[in-house]
């Protein structure tokens, strides 16, 4: 057993890692899922959308050739609905609320509806929205994420000058480092970050890490009012034995590589065992079978039902030849010459609820051992709480607090995304985008001066 790289052929790899959810064809093929649509008056699709796009009017508007109205429709909701068509978890949100579940039929394909109108849009560059006169307003944007684009599209859009300073050289954030490359490519990223960019009124500034190039004293400072969308950070550790082996990888940074060096150039094991069953380790353990491992083995401390993927995602994983061990949770890892070569797991079983609801697993007393080479962790991430600390932000359990109208406990700097949830939905940080350039808009156009 080894861990090597360029394992597969360059034919090999662009199979494996082609979309996942192909387009549809053509404009008929369109068209015949787009008339399937009933079209429902307050529709259940719109409202389990956390952005609220109205579902029902842009597919009614693909069905009368109105592509360019339909992606207004959808943009007008998210701007980033293009890529949200390609990764939002849509069995649990707009597809899953569908009324053809109800009656036993196949969903109305809303993402991939989606898909074919936005695409078109970002092809062609259709613009739909004017940026007002500069205000000579200015707010600082941390972090070029889908709440940070979110957040600094719609002030732009009211006349607000925006700079975000983004850590990595590109912008895009969860979209375009820690989503697997068979969802959404790095093309496509690009595309979008840069549509998005189009109405003007928005510098980015790259490789400008908050706490290090920046800080947040120096922002207020030169800023009418500031945004925090930095997300969160790395993988959360196991605290096992042999977690400082080599080939004991987080998997955010497994996924980072494969978005930045190329597939060629990520090394992979033979035997490989994932920790969690997220979507994150659903990405990780697909695409390092995807990469060329042999075996590829899920581990998980609950059961099915408790899982935090979707079912869909899951089933990915089960078509790419992925096993799953349920109700194990790691104990040790141990290896030779410094490389791990055993994971060893207790067997557990559930007992009472715990604070999130889900009954907590509890061990058994017995073990079981997995052969491996490698050991990708993906039990979840951990917040900047650090980085928060230093700032004097108010924090929950280390995440960044906010109030009902995303501002923090400090005067004029506002968050909202990762950096505060914890890490949910591409959609979702989008629309806290939205929500905290209202409360900034508000702030700096509408709030009521202070009393000495």
């Amino acid at each position: 057993m080894s861990i090597t790289n360029s394992r597969l052929t360059a034919a090999e790899y662009h199979e494996n890692f082609s979309d996942i959810h192909p387009p549809f064809e053509n404009h008929s093929a369109a068209l015949v899922e787009a008339n399937r649509c009933l079209f429902c008056y307050d529709a259940p699709c719109t409202k389990s959308c956390p952005t609220g796009i109205n579902v029902p009017k842009f597919i009614k508007q693909i069905t009368t050739d109105n592509i360019k109205g339909s992606a207004h429709t959808i943009f007008s909701a998210n701007i980033m609905g293009g890529g949200c068509s390609k990764v939002c978890p849509v069995e649990k949100l707009c597809e899953g609320a569908c009324v053809f579940n109800l009656m036993e039929e196949e969903p109305i394909p809303i993402a991939k509806l989606q898909r074919y109108s936005t695409e078109k849009a970002i092809g062609n560059n259709w613009q739909y929205f004017e940026r007002k006169p500069s205000t000579g307003r200015k707010v600082a944007v941390v972090g070029a994420g889908p709440a940070g684009l979110s957040c600094a599209h719609v002030l732009s859009r009211e006349g607000v000058d925006v700079t975000i300073f983004e850590k990595e050289a590109k912008g895009g954030g969860l979209m375009t480092y820690g989503i697997a490359a068979y969802k959404v490519t790095p093309e496509f990223c690009e595309e979008e970050v840069n549509y998005i960019l189009g109405i003007g009124g928005i510098e980015v500034r790259y490789g400008q890490e908050l706490g290090k190039n920046i800080s947040l004293e120096e922002l207020r400072k030169n800023f009418d009012a500031v945004y925090l969308g930095f997300g969160v950070g790395v993988a959360r550790q196991l605290d096992i034995p042999g977690e400082e082996l080599d080939g004991v990888v987080d998997a955010i940074s497994f996924i980072y590589d494969i978005r930045t060096k190329g597939y060629p150039a990520v090394p992979v094991g033979d035997k490989v065992a994932v920790i969690g069953m997220g979507m994150t380790a659903i990405d990780a353990a697909t695409q390092a079978k995807r990469l060329g491992a042999k075996e590829v083995t899920l581990v998980y401390r609950r059961t099915q039902a408790e899982m935090p993927c979707t079912e869909a995602e899951l089933n990915i994983a089960k078509l790419d030849g992925c096993e799953i061990i349920w109700l194990a949770a790691p104990k040790e890892a141990t290896g030779e010459n410094g490389k791990v070569n055993t994971l060893t797991c207790n067997l557990m079983q559930l007992g009472e609820p715990d604070a999130s609801g889900r009954r907590a697993p509890v061990d058994t007393g017995q073990t079981i051992s997995l052969n491996v080479d490698m050991v990708i962790k993906a039990a979840g991430q951990m917040p900047f709480g650090d980085l928060i600390a230093k700032n004097s932000l108010n924090n929950n359990k280390g995440k960044v607090a906010i109030n009902e109208h995303s501002s923090t406990n400090i005067p004029g700097v506002f968050a909202g995304g990762d950096c505060v949830n914890g890490g949910k939905e591409v959609v979702d940080a989008v629309q806290a985008g939205k929500e905290g350039a209202a409360s900034i808009l508000e702030f700096l156009f509408y709030a009521k001066p202070q009393s000495s």
